[in-house]
């Protein structure tokens, strides 16, 4: 699993393709994270681990630790 600014999808998109996994599915937060504060960081870290469940079990719509998904 990996996590990508969006500054750097492209980026990710083409080191994938050339390490011979086109299509490979990252999470990505918004950009710049440096400069984010605790409270900004936190809310981007709950994203990216939504994100990072629907791509781990993308059929099953459920959260394993956290129930069924709040959207």
């Amino acid at each position: 699993m990996a996590i990508m600014t969006s500054a750097f999808v492209d980026g990710a998109r083409l080191m994938a393709t050339a390490l011979g996994a086109p299509g490979y599915r990252f999470a990505v937060i918004e950009h710049p994270i440096a400069s984010s504060s605790d409270r900004e960081l936190a809310h981007q870290a709950e994203l990216a681990i939504e994100q990072a469940d629907e791509l781990v079990q993308p059929s099953t719509g459920r959260r394993p630790d956290r129930g069924p998904p709040t959207s």
